[in-house]
Parts: structure tokens; sequence; C-alpha cells
């Protein structure tokens, strides 16, 4: 593709990344929060949404409730409280159209690199705009603020192993971040190669129509049945203003989420117990449980999976689909040989196995000339960056709802900017001069994707507020009432 360099320049307040639900969001918190302040959103595809376009694989949907995943300031209305990637999506959309974000929006403009120059207080982010069939060129824009809204994964491809004897397979091989519309499962034998969100969210619905659906793991991961609908929240909504009912709604679940994740950490062995003893019950007697959903590590050393209304273990039972906990040998030409010498015939074959992660969407980033290594960054609040200025990135929950601290985020940066204003500096920076903090990773937990891009990501450090706490409550105290002058934001 072609690129050609421009002069053309445009300056704005702040500019956000991503077009997603984050990006979404910021838009929102930044025009009613700082309603002074001029913002572009740059969105390198051509539609709203994020993740909740990116991905069309068969029943799509979210792993957290609607109540915690959507805004604070918007209500979720729908019945169901596990939500369709399409019901997502037209609410991101909706959230959008309502409040005039779409027009601040300027899609094909794809951010490659961003620096910093201190003498002029400002931000030179370059994108790369897509200008028509193959050709492109690059456009220049200058901030006093970039947030980064771009999500933790690389959009281009998700993660695939590789597999011996993949040439040898005569069926087509797909990964779920690339499924499209052609794809058509019905009547045919399926492998869906993965034990993760994407794959027991797969299984159940490609049951309905294909003749043999098989997930194959390598290992278990925990698995947890809740209804789609929420009856207690669908009672208040009934006899309560929307948004009482909503936040009333939110909090119960925060706070439930809160009471499980940790004790999950300290009494592992019980949590263990209860989730096993419910897909016994699921499953009935019989089913081997043991070997297919007994994980070798305690819950919440890894998330969770969500199964709205029991769907993947009523679909087994059924027998309409099956598990089978082995490891691969080889792909051949008609599926799959395993390491004891057994087949698994396939016509299709899902390789549900992982994203990529990426800090900042895998953009270039420099500060007076010096590129940032993020690997070796610590990371403020979980919201920007040691010596980094006027920056500031949307990342939720590992343990929770993805926007709980999103939203947080972005009340956050807000504060900081009309602080800014308040006393008229131009630049503000965390910067850690406490030789007692050491450096951390920033994610604990121990899923693959995780554990492949762990040491690329920026850390935290081992007090506050360097450290994470991957924990709502104390994020609220932190974000939204801490001190905005705490003597490690310096400000010029």
């Amino acid at each position: 593709m072609a690129a050609e360099k421009t002069t053309a320049q445009d300056h704005f307040d702040v500019v956000i990344v991503g077009a997603g639900l984050s990006g979404i969001g910021a838009g929102y918190h930044l025009q009613t929060k700082c309603p002074t302040k001029s913002y572009v959103i740059l969105e390198g595809r051509d539609c709203i949404g994020g993740t909740w376009d990116l991905f069309r694989y068969p029943g799509v949907r979210s792993d957290s409730d609607m109540f915690t995943l959507g805004y604070s300031f918007k209500p979720w209305t729908d019945p169901k409280a596990i939500a369709d990637g399409a019901q997502i999506l037209s609410y991101v959309r909706e959230t959008a159209a309502e409040n005039g974000i779409e027009k601040h929006i300027r899609f094909h403009h794809r951010v490659k690199r961003a620096a910093w120059s201190t003498s002029e207080a400002r931000w030179i982010v370059e994108a790369e705009r897509i200008t028509g069939e193959g050709a492109a060129e690059f456009v220049r824009f200058t901030c006093n603020f970039l947030f980064m809204c771009s999500g933790y994964y690389k959009y281009e491809a998700g993660y695939t192993p590789e597999f011996p004897g993949v040439a040898d397979f005569a069926g087509r091989i797909v990964h779920p971040q690339k499924w499209t519309d052609d794809i058509d499962c019905a009547g045919k034998r399926v492998v869906v190669i993965g034990s993760g969100a994407t794959a027991v969210t797969l299984v159940p619905e490609l049951a309905k129509t294909a003749a043999q659906v098989t997930m194959l793991q390598r290992s278990p991961t925990y698995v947890v049945s809740r209804p789609a609908q929420d009856p207690v929240a669908n009672k208040l909504r009934r006899n309560l203003p929307t948004r009482l009912a909503y936040h009333l709604i939110r909090w119960r679940n925060v706070m439930w989420g809160m009471f499980f994740f940790q004790l999950s950490r300290r009494r592992p062995a019980k949590v263990k117990e209860l989730v096993l003893k419910g897909v016994q019950i699921a499953l009935g007697p019989d089913y081997d449980v043991a070997n297919h959903f007994t994980p070798r590590y305690n819950p919440w050393d890894q998330r969770l999976c969500l199964v709205p209304d029991g769907d993947l273990f009523k679909a087994i039972r059924e027998q309409r689909a099956s598990v089978v906990t082995k490891e691969i040998d080889t792909f051949t030409h008609d599926g799959i040989r395993l390491k004891d010498g057994s087949e698994l015939a396939a016509d299709i074959i899902v390789t549900a196995t992982g994203l990529v992660l990426q800090v900042v969407g895998g953009l270039d980033i420099s500060v007076d000339g010096r590129a940032v290594d993020f690997a070796n960054t610590l990371t403020y609040k979980g919201t920007m960056y040691a010596d980094v200025p006027n920056m500031a990135s949307a990342f939720g929950y590992t343990n929770a709802s993805w926007t709980l601290k999103c939203d947080l985020t972005c009340e956050y940066v807000c504060r900081l900017i009309n602080y800014m204003d308040r006393h008229n500096f131009r630049q503000c920076m965390p910067h850690n001069d406490d030789p007692t903090i050491t450096a951390q990773p920033s994610l604990d937990f121990t899923s693959g994707y995780v554990q492949r891009s762990v040491a690329k990501m920026p850390k935290q450090g081992s007090k506050q507020p360097w450290r994470l706490y991957q924990n709502y409550a104390l994020d609220i105290v932190s974000l939204r009432f801490g001190r905005i002058d705490d003597g490690v934001m310096q400000y010029s």
C-alpha cells in the first residue's frame, strides 16, 4: 500500500484513539466534564464498536453482566443481563448517537505513532488514512492530551500456535477473530480448539446446527453457569426509576463480584469445590468432571468462564457437543490426531486459542525523541505511565467488567485536565523518585495469552500509586476522590 505523508495538520485539545466501548465512553465524559475542550476520536476501522464489531463468530456475547459492563451514565434496559454481541454493539452506537459523539469520529484513521514535545507541550500524532482502494496517506494531528482507548489486543490477528500438519488438513481452519459470513457449520463436523471464553461460547451455538461439535482442550477452565436474565434486576426495574434501579443492581453485582474474587483468593479449595459441584449437578453424576472441568490452578488464577443458562452443559447433556481433554499430535487430512493415537474427524477446525496482547494499540511512542519502552515503565494508578506526559490509557479489570475501570479512568482524566486548566499547567507527568518501589508484573493471571505477553507489558509498582488494585471500591477512592496533586504527578 502506497503511503504519502502530508503536511495537513489539525489541532485538538484531546485526541482519543479508538471508537469502541472505551473510546465512546471517553468522548461522553470529556464533553460532559470538560465542555470547553475540543476532541477527536481516531478510529482505524470504518465503524463504531471496536471488539463488538470486530468479533463476528456465532454466539459472541459478553462474559460480564451488562449492569457492570454498561456505562455508568447510560442504564442497560434490556431484560438480558448477559447480552449478545449485536446488543452490545447497538448499545455503544446508540450512546454515540444520543450524545453527538459520532461527529467527532474520523474513521479509516489508523494511528501509527505519537511523539511528545516538552518545549511545545503537545503531542504530534500520525495516522494512516485510507483514501481509496489500495491508497493511503499519513495525516498529522497535534493535541495537548492523548487518550488511548484502543483496547489491549491486536486487531489484525489472534494467536494461533504452530500446529504440525496444518497444510495436510483438507477442511477449513478459522480463528474466531477472523470469522466471516461464508463459514457454514450446518451438518458439519466441527472441532473447536480451546477452553476459554470464546470456546465455551462457540460450542453450544455451533451445536445447534452442526452434525457434531467437539471442544478439544489441553487443560480445563473453571466454568460457571449464570441466568441470562436477572429476575431480581428485572423486578427492581419494574418498580423503581430506571437510573436508581440500574445503580442499585450495578453495585450489588460489583460487591458480589468483589466478594467472590476475594473468597477465591482466601479460600480457593472451598470455591473450587462449589464451582465443580455446580458443574457436576449440571452434567449429571456419571460425567467425568474431574478430567474435563477441573483445572490445574485455583479459581481466579485465570478468568472464570461464564455460560448463560448453562447452555454449554445443556449441549453436552443432549450429546450435541462433547469435550475431549488431550494434547494434539498433528493435523491430518481428515482432522486431528491426538498424542494418545486417537483421532478427531473434522470438516472445520476453529482455533479459539487466544489473543495477541499489545500495549497502547501497538503505537510507537516517544518523548522528546526518546522511544518509550513500556516493558520497563511503571503504570500510575493503572491509567498513566511514568515519565510519559499528558497521556492516559483506558484499561479495564481482569477480575471484573472492563467498563468499571474505564469509566473511572475517564473521570480521572477529566479531573486532571480541569486541574491543569485551573492552575495554568501545560504538562502533567507521573514520576517515581522512591527507590524502595520495586517493579512487578502488571497482570498476575496464569492464562496463556497473558503469560505470552507479560514481559512486554508495563509494570506495576510495589506501592501506591503505582500499584494496581484490581478493586473497584479502592479505585473509586483513588481515581474519583484521590488528590490530583499527590506529589508523584509533576506539573509544569
